[in-house]
């Protein structure tokens, strides 16, 4: 792989479609990187199917086996640091991480959450949205900080809230949007783009004063 090869492990729990979103995006070349593993915290995770699948050591570390959270994220931070990543992806990992893990990684560190932050930070994301009659949801792609769900948003993609939609097919429509938003993010960073500088994102080297908004055009289309 070139020098300039962005490094990159992801963090997993469940199926890993926004995993298979990326390692397809990277099989396209559409992305200078390379996955140098992905860890999940759940032996059965789909997810490592998928990375082992593609070639990428797929990686379990239980977390009940430690008493505490900061002891599994030790652990973590003990397995991951050995690949020299330049970002961890977090792609449905479904842990709280602790502060000192969150610092460690500083900067390095981005989710993708199923809402259009700061609005329904947290779980049932899709739900919560029909329930509020918002007529527009979407995902959010964010700098990971020791605030749930609170970091900085680097980007956002929407997707409208039919009448006739359910909370399933809400999260249909917005899944199929992650799968665009979060390669195009992990793209950024590669043309190194992208960087957070304490609180602030600063994209083609100018503050980002809020969330870049994409929608489902083509890459050649959008920035």
């Amino acid at each position: 792989m070139p020098k300039e090869t962005l490094s990159i492990v992801v963090l997993i729990s469940g199926s890993g479609s926004n995993l298979q979103a990326l390692i397809d995006a990277l099989a396209a070349q559409s992305i200078n990187a390379e996955i140098k593993a992905v860890l999940s915290n759940k032996a059965d995770a789909f997810g490592l199917e998928r990375a082992r699948k593609a070639g990428i050591p797929g990686l379990f570390i239980d977390h009940t086996a430690f008493s505490d959270r900061l002891g599994f994220d030790q652990a973590m931070i003990n397995t991951i640091d050995p690949y020299h990543p330049d970002i961890i992806v977090l792609a449905g990992f479904m842990r709280i991480l602790s502060n000192e893990f969150v610092d460690h990684y500083a900067g390095r560190l981005i989710n993708i959450h199923p809402s259009l932050l700061p609005d329904f930070k947290g779980l049932n994301t899709h739900q919560r949205a029909l329930d509020a009659g918002h007529k527009k949801h979407g995902a959010s792609v964010h700098f990971v900080s020791n605030e749930l769900d609170g970091g900085p948003v680097i980007a956002q993609i929407e997707v409208p809230v039919e009448e006739h939609d359910t909370a399933e097919t809400l999260r249909l429509k917005v899944i199929k949007q992650e799968h665009i938003i979060y390669p195009r993010v992990i793209q950024w960073f590669a043309e190194h783009r992208l960087r957070l500088q304490g609180q602030h994102i600063y994209f083609d080297h100018k503050l980002l004063e809020k969330p870049l908004l994409l929608n489902s055009l083509p890459a050649s289309q959008t920035v």
